[in-house]
């Protein structure tokens, strides 16, 4: 009878072990951190080479919008960031993008994260025209592979009123970007 009863405890925490293992690796979630800073890199250089390791070769991204696509495919999503940071250099204009994570649900090869992101449009200086920004929700999967790299497999954004970017509170050892303020507290 004692033999059936460690087999069940050693069962029971084999089953618990991922929960725990997660909570309690302190690289985990900074090796997953780091994709948030690579992405405000690329984004404040406009540069598609800095996103193209974050993804998986068979990622899906889906976009806002009831009549657009899934999109299946690394390259296809690298030129979905091609066709926006074009966009941003022929208006002479320049980005910047922060992230809050305010949810991951993690075991060893594979972490959901869910939170905002704000991206911040500054148009060329003779133009004239404000700062502005807008924000979004995001859901994004990443998987590690066999040589131990974290890769974006599943990324999704809907559009977010700025607001909740703002209002969401960091959470221990996720990546709580920290870069804007309110724009009206930017211009007092």
């Amino acid at each position: 009878m004692g033999k059936f009863f460690r087999g069940i405890f050693v069962l029971l925490a084999i089953i618990a072990a991922p929960k725990s293992w997660a909570q309690d690796s302190p690289n985990l979630n900074s090796d997953i951190n780091v994709h948030y800073q690579q992405l405000k890199k690329a984004f404040n250089k406009l540069d598609v080479s800095l996103i193209a390791p974050l993804y998986s070769e068979n990622a899906c991204y889906l976009p806002e919008g009831q009549s657009k696509a899934i999109i299946i495919g690394k390259e296809k999503i690298l030129d979905l960031h091609r066709n926006f940071f074009s966009r941003i250099r022929a208006k002479r204009a320049r980005i910047e993008v922060d992230f809050r994570v305010i949810d991951r649900q993690l075991n060893k090869q594979k972490a959901t994260d869910v939170g905002y992101f704000l991206v911040r449009f500054y148009p060329a200086p003779e133009t004239g025209e404000p700062t502005s920004e807008f924000a979004g929700k995001f859901v994004s999967v990443l998987e590690q592979s066999e040589d131990g790299k974290w890769h974006l497999t599943v990324d999704s954004s809907h559009k977010a009123d700025p607001s909740l970017y703002f209002s969401a509170k960091p959470v221990d050892k996720l990546y709580y970007g920290e870069l804007f303020s309110p724009l009206n507290q930017e211009k007092e």
